[in-house]
């Protein structure tokens, strides 16, 4: 027996989390020293556990008596910073049916409580007025799963029952008492645990996180800041972890990793690397043997030096092994052709260790009198295929002197050749040219023209080559003509009158002809025109003597015989152009005399549609779901995007902030949609639907689809970031702060969207305020385009349940898709008429807290949602206009723009209404509280959903009803409520209650 007691005793004492225990009973074996009231109630006594193991415990038995009222405090316990307490209680309850003779009081049951505090109470203070009004908080009454009752051989069974219960946050004093009332059980409390929940601290992705405690509650998560291990640095930033309620830790974001010249050891130690190895990059990799003709001699080494000649090339890596420079090329061959020279080499025995071999030829010109006179070639020289970097052992150098003699150095470089102290290593030959033709005459000039014939004149060659010895000048019209001429110029005679000649010219020395300049076009005169030149000479002389005025006469004939001339010469351009083209005509703006002319496209319209904008392709018509993802949805490279934070979770999966680089471009803020693990095929088809539709939306006002990530996981949707979230719970933080005309211009933007999809032929089948997403410009935009899978099957989400069957938001959707399923663009303009009315009303639920079935008979009876507080009468009207029962009726998207244009364009239009229901209709009331529900202040201000100011009323002295219903909004301003929409909404509820008190009367009956 001594030895299984002592076995038993140390199992008992193994706990799974010891550090988070605050006190524990046990292995107690002194007085605890709970106080307990009244005196013959709870009594401490020593006793023995199921195990055998002697314990310190509480029991009570005072079934025979009734009314029992038996209180037990424990001991003063620090909380140590917990936000939320355990508490495990091990405790016997004797079966009421086994004790003879009980009175109808007898319990199986006991309370738990707890109070906050900063002290610990004295028993003295726990009297009888004290403990009937004890300032407790319930946590639970805690009910045995099993009871006994007595045995024939005289002993107990025992049966241990062990519950835990929780309760928090805590934080309004370093610790608290745990209080056990009993009324009226015969049981024992043989130990009681308290304890809270943490995370210990970890070393996760070369980040260390400190112990962390859980949040209030159980599914808060707390996040916890890391910082990098000794040698490791940050990856991505923010580095942290959550903690969740259990104390587990969750979603890590952002890591470290060990740093250059440092690897990873055991996955949480950096270790250096040791002398003879390296690491040249932060990251996961490991230290790497020094490549060839490269040495480190310390630790950590990010890199290892190169040997004494050998060297490292500026795009090298550091993994590269050290090379040298090449040796000289070999056995330079020259084939000199007049003026130009062909070059050929064979490449140098050592190359370096090297594949980037490369060759440059240098060109230095000498006079032969004294050859070590050498300079550099001029910039005329032609080197074919170039003159540096050569790949090829072979260059073609032209354009060079005649009977000039030239030294050529070629060189052997490769990516080290300007790491080494020495020069690169080169071959050089000599060579002299020989006797070369003149190079081309650059241009001719017109000097002069009659109707038989024009003046010609030219620049020499710019490299002649020698003496010239004359020019040979070929012309034709149909027939060619040569003849020759010893001077830059000539005069063509027997020529035909207004006729153009092509004419070109070579030079000639005694190395022979040059190359023909290129052809150039020239006109004769008519015999008019010839008269009109001759006209001009004498008007000339005539006018030398007579004076300036007939200078005026003179210039006008100069002009029009100009023109002329250009005409002649056009025409015969057009000619020459059909000619060399073989007959066809290319158009260039200079062929046109007057202006150039100009196509205008007609610009279409905003709002209408043409035959080509596209029409949306629902991707579930295609046979392969995945061929939609890749026409409409960009892949993006998974390294491009970056995780930072949860901002929520969707039906697939947790949605993050993140940032996305594409490549070449800004970094930008996006929205990342994940899909879960454990997915099926149909959930990621499902999932990426959304994209496959999102993607083929082009337009300010619709969510803009970045891309997808399908062939890592996680599968991810990545779309732009919205700053400020959801419109609807976006109007409810900022109740009454916009003025209507800002409302109208987010209104605008909505339908301005909507109009984008009824012209692509999409119908949205979910328009509603929590589907319209924010950005910080108050840039509304739609999305949620999932809706269409809704429709397959059944859900436990009210607001897309209908008695019907099937996934319908009721309470934005047309009667017509309800009753028929009949989606429609018109279907989506009841929609935006519910939208409206949310925003004008900051967000409230349409319909109050109508039940769907409600709200569908409330429809069919003709009621229509009333104007909220200050909607213009224009607005409440566009309202009434989108849920005209018949669809037909209603307005169409491009319509809904444009009257809300007019809107904006006339602010005095948008005018306060009032509403159009009765004063006292039922279905009014359905947002404020009534007074036959409501009891107190505390209620009412629940029921408005504003408990922030409960404080702040009571402490104002508003602490009754009949008090509530005499504030004024100079109250509201004293008290501390400064927000206009939170007034208005505490003034119509007062308002309200005012009217119920008012129509109650004592023989009124619900």
């Amino acid at each position: 027996i001594k030895r299984e007691r002592k076995t038993r005793r140390q199992n008992s004492t193994i706990t799974s989390n010891p550090g988070s225990t605050v006190m524990d009973t046990r292995t107690a074996t002194a007085e605890l020293g709970w106080i307990s009231f009244p005196a013959n109630g709870w009594e401490e006594v020593s006793g023995y556990d199921e195990n055998l193991n002697t314990i310190r415990t509480y029991q009570v038995c005072n079934v025979f008596e009734p009314s029992q009222n038996n209180w037990l405090l424990t001991t003063y316990i620090d909380r140590r910073a917990a936000q939320r307490i355990y508490v495990e209680i091990r405790f016997t309850v004797r079966d009421c049916a086994s004790i003879p003779s009980v009175l109808g009081s007898c319990k199986e049951t006991f309370n738990l409580y707890y109070l906050e505090t900063d002290r610990t109470m004295s028993e003295g203070i726990k009297g009888v007025e004290y403990w009937a009004n004890a300032p407790f908080l319930k946590v639970d009454t805690i009910a045995a799963d099993e009871s006994f009752s007595q045995v024939d051989f005289g002993g107990r069974l025992m049966k241990v029952n062990t519950e835990v219960r929780s309760f928090g946050p805590l934080s309004k004093g370093r610790g608290f008492h745990l209080a056990f009332q009993d009324l009226g059980a015969c049981m024992s409390l043989l130990a009681v645990r308290v304890f809270y929940k943490k995370c210990p601290s970890v070393v996760r992705n070369f980040a260390f996180f400190p112990e962390t405690l859980t949040g209030a509650e159980s599914t808060s998560l707390v996040i916890a800041r890391g910082s990098c291990i000794p040698n490791a640095e940050e990856v991505d930033v923010p580095i942290k972890l959550y903690c969740n309620g259990d104390g587990e830790w969750m979603v890590p974001i952002g890591s470290c990793s060990c740093k250059a010249g440092y690897e990873p050891d055991n996955g949480n130690v950096c270790r250096a690397c040791p002398q003879g190895t390296f690491k040249s990059s932060q990251g996961a990799g490991l230290c790497q043997q020094c490549p060839l003709y490269s040495l480190s001699t310390i630790e950590a080494a990010t890199l290892c030096g190169c040997r004494n000649g050998y060297y490292r090339g500026d795009m090298d890596r550091p993994e590269d092994m050290c090379t040298s420079v090449p040796s000289a090329p070999r056995n330079v061959v020259s084939v000199v052709n007049q003026t130009s020279v062909l070059l050929e080499w064979h490449p140098p025995r050592e190359t370096g260790h090297r594949d980037d071999l490369s060759y440059n030829v240098l060109c230095r010109r000498c006079h032969s009198s004294e050859r070590r006179a050498c300079q550099p070639c001029d910039d005329s020289v032609v080197f074919v295929p170039g003159k540096r970097a050569l790949k090829d052992t072979s260059v073609e150098i032209s354009k060079l002197r005649a009977h000039t003699s030239y030294t050529f150095e070629i060189q052997a470089v490769n990516g080290v050749t300007n790491k080494s102290p020495y020069p690169a290593q080169q071959l050089s030959i000599n060579i002299t040219t020989n006797q070369a033709a003149p190079s081309v005459v650059p241009i001719m000039h017109q000097v002069s023209s009659t109707s038989r014939s024009f003046s010609l004149s030219w620049p020499p060659p710019e490299q002649p080559n020698g003496i010239i010895l004359d020019y040979e000048i070929r012309y034709y019209d149909k027939v060619d003509s040569v003849i020759q001429s010893e001077t830059p110029n000539v005069v063509l005679e027997g020529l035909r009158p207004g006729t153009g000649y092509v004419v070109q010219v070579r030079a000639r020395t005694v190395a022979g002809y040059g190359a023909y300049s290129k052809e150039m076009l020239f006109h004769t005169l008519t015999d008019d025109e010839y008269k009109s030149e001759l006209g001009q000479q004498l008007s000339l002389i005539a006018g030398s003597l007579v004076g300036g005025v007939c200078i005026v006469s003179l210039v006008a004939i100069a002009i029009i015989c100009t023109r002329r001339r250009q005409l002649k010469e056009s025409v015969y351009g057009d000619k020459l152009q059909q000619y060399n083209t073989g007959g066809e005509v290319t158009l260039r703006p200079d062929m046109f005399s007057g202006p150039t002319p100009t196509v205008t496209f007609p610009t279409l319209s905003e709002g209408h549609s043409s035959p080509g904008v596209k029409i949306y392709i629902d991707p579930f018509t295609y046979e392969d779901p995945n061929e939609a993802v890749r026409e409409f949805a960009k892949e993006i490279d998974p390294s491009c995007v970056k995780i930072e934070e949860v901002i929520g979770s969707g039906e697939f999966g947790e949605v993050y902030k993140g940032r996305l680089k594409p490549v070449g471009k800004k970094e930008i803020p996006v929205a990342i949609k994940t899909l879960k693990v454990g997915y099926s095929e149909r959930q990621r088809r499902d999932f990426l639907s959304e994209a496959s539709i999102m993607g083929q939306f082009d337009q300010p006002n619709i969510i803009r689809l970045e891309g997808v990530v399908t062939k890592s996981r996680p599968t991810m949707i990545i779309t732009e970031f919205m700053e400020n979230g959801a419109l609807d719970s976006f109007l409810r933080q900022n109740d009454g702060q916009f003025p209507v005309i800002q409302l109208v211009g987010m209104l605008r933007g909505i339908a301005s969207g909507m109009r984008y999809l009824a012209e692509m032929s999409y119908v949205h089948r979910d328009l509603a305020a929590r589907n319209i997403l924010v950005n910080s410009n108050l840039v509304c935009k739609v999305s949620d385009f999932g809706l269409s899978r809704y429709l397959e099957e059944d859900t436990s989400d009210p607001t897309y349940t209908s008695s019907l069957g099937g996934k319908i938001p009721v309470r934005w959707t047309a009667p017509e898709a309800i009753a028929y399923r009949k989606f429609t663009s018109a279907s989506d303009v009841w929609s935006y008429g519910i939208v409206t009315w949310e925003v004008m009303s900051y967000g409230e639920r349409p319909y109050w807290d109508m039940s769907n079935q409600d709200v569908i008979n409330a429809i069919e009876q003709d009621f229509r949602l009333p104007a909220p507080m200050d909607c213009p009468v224009v607005l409440h009207q566009l309202m009434l206009d989108c849920w005209q029962k018949d669809r037909n009726a209603r307005p169409k998207f491009p319509d809904i723009v444009s009257m809300l244009d007019k809107m904006i364009r006339n602010p005095a239009s948008l005018k306060a209404g009032t509403n159009n229901l009765p004063p006292h209709h039922p279905l009014l009331d359905r947002g404020a509280p009534d007074l036959s529900r409501v009891s107190s202040v505390e209620d009412w201000l629940a029921a408005l959903k504003m408990t922030q100011y409960r404080d702040s009323f009571l402490g104002s002295g508003f602490t009754s009803l009949p008090l509530v219903t005499q504030i004024t909004a100079e109250d509201l301003q004293r008290i501390g409520v400064s927000l206009a929409g939170h007034q208005k909404k505490i003034l119509t509820s007062v308002q309200s209650m005012r009217h119920q008190a008012d129509d109650q009367s004592p023989t009124e009956s619900v």
